[in-house]
């Protein structure tokens, strides 16, 4: 199967050799997504002022690269949450939540991590499956 680059300008654009997704058949895998405004191309405001706003900022971004791909977050299948501080968790959870049917809502795990991009509090990446 051929693999199609996912790429808008509704997100930040990528700050390393990778892409904000890759769609393989009806699988996408999207990169790790942090509060970057991609209207500014930089960190959002809120970065390290509130961590709700951060954690929609990433959200936002996911949203923009799923539509991209033709997927919304029902078809994720698997996210993973890297945050820099676990007493972050039911703040980001909460946000998160925000995003998905509990009843099917997707796979996923939360890991603390020693330091993230650009000094950010969160960051998801994700696994969809379409249809």
């Amino acid at each position: 199967m051929a693999k199609e680059i996912i790429q808008t300008p509704n997100a930040p654009a990528p700050i390393g050799p990778y892409n904000q997704a890759t769609k393989v058949g009806n699988t996408v895998y999207g990169s790790g997504q942090i509060a970057i405004d991609p209207a500014k191309g930089d960190l959002a405001d809120c970065v390290g002022k509130d961590i709700k706003a951060e954690t929609k900022q990433v959200m936002d971004n996911m949203s923009e690269v799923l539509k991209a791909a033709g997927a919304t977050f029902e078809d994720i299948v698997k996210c993973t949450i890297f945050v820099s501080d676990m007493g972050n968790f039911v703040a980001i959870n909460e946000v998160y939540g925000q995003y998905f049917n509990e009843e099917t809502a997707p796979a996923r795990e939360t890991v603390e991590v020693a330091g993230l991009p650009k000094g950010v509090n969160v960051e998801i990446s994700f696994t969809a499956v379409i249809g």
